[in-house]
């Protein structure tokens, strides 16, 4: 860390804590002329990417996401804690498991499996536009899987 007084690149950290949003303060005695300053650190994130199926890649965006779920629930008896809690499992489950890049496959799928335990006229809603659901055939085999799951549910 150079001095800006004495431009010396020699200094030693006197006093460090932290401040709002992972910022570290950090009080420095220029070791060359013995004048203090004050410099602050933050935590540079590289923001995440999601993979579309084109190929092409644009930033994760929590707020296309609520988009879509907010869609998929409507006139449906979700509340918007619940639709928030949808949006922090999935980001959470992104950041997690991925480092810089996700497949929008895995976006859309941990959204499916979220809706799936809300409300399924909701997930069902959301998997037609998300899996390009082409005609009444796709829906049924979808309802038949969720038919299935919730009767092994039951026994």
């Amino acid at each position: 860390m150079l001095c800006p007084f004495c431009r010396d690149g020699e200094s030693k950290v006197v006093d460090s804590r932290g401040s709002q949003d992972f910022v570290i303060r950090r009080r420095r005695e220029c070791l060359s002329c013995g004048r203090r300053f004050t410099t602050y650190e933050k935590i540079e994130e590289s923001p995440m990417k999601v993979i579309k199926k084109d190929g092409s890649r644009v930033p994760f965006d929590r707020e296309k996401i609520r988009s879509g779920v907010e869609k998929a629930c409507y006139k449906r008896p979700i509340s918007p804690d619940q639709i928030e809690q949808i949006l922090d499992s999935v980001e959470h489950y992104v950041y997690e498991k991925f480092d810089r890049e996700v497949p929008s496959r895995i976006v859309g799928e941990q959204v499916c499996e979220a809706l799936k335990s809300v409300d399924q006229v909701a997930f069902v809603r959301f998997a037609s536009v998300y899996r390009s659901f082409q005609d009444v055939n796709d829906f049924v085999e979808e309802l038949q899987t969720l038919r299935e799951r919730s009767s092994r549910l039951d026994h």
